[in-house]
C-alpha cells in the first residue's frame, strides 16, 4: 500500500460490520484516526460493538457517506464493483486499500506476527492464545473474528511486539483475490486443519490447499509452523515448510498431545504431554475434543515464548470463550439455548459432539440455517445428511437468499431432511425463524439443550425462542 499512515487522518470503511472490519475500525480509532463506515447488514454483536465505541455507522451505501472526503477508504471483501461508495472512490481517485493491507502496514509491520489459520477453530485458538499471553503479563496485541469475552473486544493494542491475528484464507478484496493471511508477515503460524470451504471463491479442494501452501511458504526460516498432526492434509502441507515444524494432536503421534481427558459439565480436564513427557495438568471451560486441540496449539505457542506451565494453566482455567462459540444465550422453562457460528459439516458435527459429551443425559436439538456461501451450495449435500447424527431432533431452515444461486448448485434442504429421517432422526424443515420457533417451542421439555447454528443473525431466533418459552411458562 503506497500510503504513509502518518499522512492519513480520516478513514472510511465500506462493509464495516464484518467481524474483522469492525475490529479494524476500533483499532484505527484507538490509534487516533477519525473513523466511520457503512454496511447493509447491521446486526449484533458487531453493530453494538461499534456503537459502544462511538464509531459513526451508516446503514446502506451512498456516495454521500464519502463527504467530507476521507483520506483513505478501506474496502471490505464482501464489497464489489457497482457499490456506490466503491464507484465514488474510484471515480474521485480517493486512496483505497484492503483490510489486510491496512492491518499489515498500520499494525503488523515491525511486530512479531503470530497467525492462527485453518478451516476451523481459528477464532477460538487465536483468542485463547492472546489470553494466555495476556495472563502471563506479555501484553500482546490481537485481532480475531469475534468478541473474545475475556477482553470484551475483538482486538487489543498492546505495548509489546507480539501480535496475534486470526488468519483467514478467504480472498482479500475485489481488487486482490489472494487470501488475506498472505498479508500478515507471519513469524509463527498455527495450522489447525485444512478442509474444503468457501466454495464461492475456491474451485476445488486443491485450490484451498494451494492457499495454505503459499502461507507456509512465507514463514521465515527462523520462524515456526505449529501444525495439527491429526489432519493428514496438514501433515502433508507441513513437509513443504522451510522453517521448523512443531506438531500437536490427540489422535496421532504428535510432539504435543493430551491424555487422561475428562469431559465434565462445566469444564474439560486433560494432561498435556510433550515428546512423551508429562508437561502439565490443565482445566478449561471449553467443551469437546476439538477444543482440546485448540488448547494444545495455544499451549505449544505460549510455551515457545517461554510461558510456564503454571501460567498457562491459570490462563486456560480463566479463559471465558468467544461470543457465538457454544455461547449460552439463556435458559427458560429448564431449556438451555446455545448459539454457535458452526456452518461447515465438520464444525456442526464437532459442536454437537461437544454438547453431547458435556450433557450426555440431555435431549439435544440442532437448529441450523444454511447461510454461508458454502453451506447454501450442494457441495456438502451428502455430508449434511450425516453431520447431525449426535442430535436427537433436527430443524433446518430453508436456504438464506436462494435467489442468489442457480438452482443446479443449491443445497436441497428437503432431501437432507428425508435422509435424516431415513437414519432414524426426527427432522423438519421450516421457512423462517418464526416458523421454527412455532414448531419447536411447544415440543421442548425441561432439560433439553437447543443448539442454534448459523454464521448470521438468524433473525434473532435465540431470543424469540426464549421469549416463547417464557410466555408458555407465564401461561
Amino acid at each position: 500500500m503506497n500510503n504513509d499512515p502518518s499522512s492519513i487522518k480520516r478513514i472510511h470503511l465500506i462493509g464495516i460490520c464484518g467481524t474483522a472490519m469492525a475490529s479494524l475500525a476500533g483499532m484505527l480509532q484507538a490509534k487516533g484516526y477519525q473513523v466511520a463506515g457503512s454496511d447493509q447488514s447491521v446486526y449484533p454483536p458487531m453493530s453494538t460493538f461499534l456503537e459502544r465505541l462511538g464509531i459513526q455507522l451508516f446503514e446502506g451505501f451512498s456516495e454521500k457517506h464519502l463527504v467530507p472526503r476521507p483520506d483513505l477508504v478501506v474496502v471490505g471483501n464482501v464489497v464489489s464493483r457497482g457499490n456506490p461508495e466503491v464507484e465514488q472512490t474510484l471515480n474521485e481517485k480517493i486512496r483505497y486499500a484492503s483490510m489486510a493491507e491496512v492491518l499489515k502496514e498500520f499494525f503488523i509491520r515491525g511486530k512479531r506476527s503470530y497467525v492462527v489459520s485453518g478451516t476451523h477453530g481459528k477464532t477460538t485458538t487465536a483468542s485463547l492464545l492472546a489470553w494466555l499471553l495476556e495472563a502471563a503479563g506479555l501484553d500482546p496485541s490481537f485481532l480475531v473474528g469475534g468478541i473474545a469475552e475475556n477482553f470484551g473486544s475483538s482486538f487489543k493494542l498492546g505495548k509489546s511486539d507480539l501480535f496475534v491475528i486470526e488468519g483467514d484464507e478467504y480472498d482479500t478484496a475485489f481488487f486482490d483475490k489472494g487470501p488475506k493471511f498472505l498479508h500478515y508477515l507471519p513469524e509463527r503460524v498455527i495450522l489447525n486443519n485444512c478442509e474444503f470451504d468457501h466454495a464461492d471463491i475456491y474451485a476445488d479442494f486443491e485450490a484451498v490447499k494451494t492457499s495454505f501452501r503459499r502461507l507456509i511458504n512465507i514463514i521465515p526460516s527462523r520462524g515456526k509452523l505449529i501444525a495439527c498432526w491429526d489432519d493428514a492434509v496438514v501433515r502433508d502441507l507441513s513437509g513443504k515448510a522451510f522453517c521448523p515444524v512443531e506438531s500437536f494432536g490427540v489422535a496421532s503421534k504428535a510432539q504435543w498431545t493430551a491424555r487422561s481427558v475428562e469431559f465434565l459439565e462445566m469444564s474439560t480436564r486433560f494432561e498435556a504431554v510433550r515428546d512423551g513427557v508429562p508437561w502439565g495438568r490443565f482445566e478449561t471451560p471449553l467443551a469437546g475434543s476439538f477444543n482440546i486441540k485448540n488448547c494444545l496449539a495455544a499451549v505449544a505457542c505460549a510455551s515457545d515464548l517461554g510461558v510456564s506451565s503454571e501460567r498457562i494453566a491459570q490462563g486456560l482455567r480463566t479463559f471465558k470463550n468467544v461470543k457465538r462459540r457454544l455461547e449460552i444465550r439463556g435458559e427458560a422453562r429448564g431449556v438451555t439455548v446455545f448459539d454457535d457460528f458452526a456452518h461447515h459439516p465438520t464444525a456442526i458435527h464437532e459442536t454437537l459432539s461437544a454438547v453431547k459429551a458435556r450433557y450426555p443425559g440431555s435431549r439435544l436439538w440442532a437448529i441450523f440455517e444454511p447461510r454461508s456461501a458454502t453451506s447454501r451450495r450442494n457441495v456438502f449435500q451428502q455430508e449434511f445428511a450425516t453431520c447431525f447424527d449426535k442430535a436427537d431432533r433436527v430443524v433446518l431452515c430453508s436456504l438464506f437468499a436462494p435467489e442468489k444461486l442457480d438452482a443446479s448448485v443449491r443445497l436441497d434442504v428437503a432431501r437432507v431432511v428425508r435422509e435424516l429421517r431415513a437414519r432414524g432422526i426426527e427432522a423438519w424443515q421450516r421457512d423462517s425463524a418464526d416458523a421454527i420457533v412455532q414448531e419447536v417451542a411447544p415440543r421442548l421439555e425441561s432439560g433439553d439443550k437447543v443448539l442454534i447454528m448459523s454464521n448470521g443473525g438468524f433473525d434473532g431466533i435465540h431470543q424469540k425462542l426464549l421469549n416463547a418459552l417464557n410466555h408458555q411458562a407465564d401461561g
